[in-house]
């Protein structure tokens, strides 16, 4: 008898591409046999449990197997590095692999980018995923939300501004352009406002001669900003005549 792994890196399994799979499989049979181990009186899936799964679906009595002696420790590497060369991972399920691969088996960076054929910079870009809150990597796992939507979260500041985004992404259908876009950190415009050229000073001068009233000019990189004061309401107006006219 044939079981599927407990620790098994991938959670979750999609029902419609299985039916598609249980409809070839059907047709033509498995023609990659499962990996499994020893497990007591049964076999252990080690690699291939999506193939199992939808032959259990097609109605098939029986599938090939490859039965190997591994301890544990191998069981669980050999099914991590089956899972993780596969396409159809989830971000967050790739993330929690790779994490397990360093964490478990003192894998580095390095060495997961040579066994997996992936470069250090997406696997690490990968684990950063790992950063967001649990609400966002479960709409990364209900495909809500893809990996470069996670990736462009990452930009903001806090949780509280991530959740919000990524609310806003998956409600209104963002590409990751679009995603990035509004992500992105605000320009941050730095005003100059402590020794003020003496023409800055002069012109200061004379507009609060001219409007009786305190009045500042801030320059920045950009241009710049006056700002003429007032305490009342009358005073609101008296100013507004002279700017604008009755």
């Amino acid at each position: 008898m044939i079981i599927p792994r407990e620790d098994q890196p991938r959670k979750s399994f999609d029902e419609e591409s299985l039916k598609e799979l249980a409809g070839s499989l059907a047709e033509h049979g498995v023609l990659q046999p499962v990996l499994v181990r020893g497990k007591g009186d049964k076999y252990e899936i080690i690699a291939g449990e999506r193939r199992w799964r939808a032959a259990q679906i097609a109605g098939l009595q029986s599938v090939p197997a490859i039965i190997r002696q591994l301890d544990d420790s191998q069981a669980g590497e050999l099914s991590l590095i089956e899972n993780l060369q596969r396409e159809d991972l989830t971000a967050v399920e790739e993330a929690q692999a790779y994490r397990q691969m360093i964490d478990r088996y003192q894998y580095t960076q390095e060495m997961l980018s040579q066994k997996i054929g992936k470069s250090r910079s997406h696997i690490a870009n990968t684990l950063r995923i790992l950063n967001l809150p649990s609400s966002i990597l479960e709409m990364i796992e209900s495909r809500k939300i893809s990996a470069g939507h996670a990736r462009a979260l990452l930009s903001l500041p806090g949780q509280k501004e991530q959740l919000a985004a990524a609310r806003e992404i998956a409600a209104k259908g963002m590409s990751v352009r679009e995603a990035e876009k509004r992500t992105k950190p605000r320009k941050v415009i730095q005003e100059f406002v402590f020794e003020k050229p003496a023409e800055v000073l002069d012109l200061e001068e004379k507009l609060q001669k001219h409007f009786g009233t305190k009045a500042e000019i801030f320059s920045h990189s950009e241009g710049g900003r006056i700002i003429i004061s007032y305490y009342s309401n009358e005073e609101l107006e008296r100013i507004m005549e002279m700017l604008i006219g009755k």
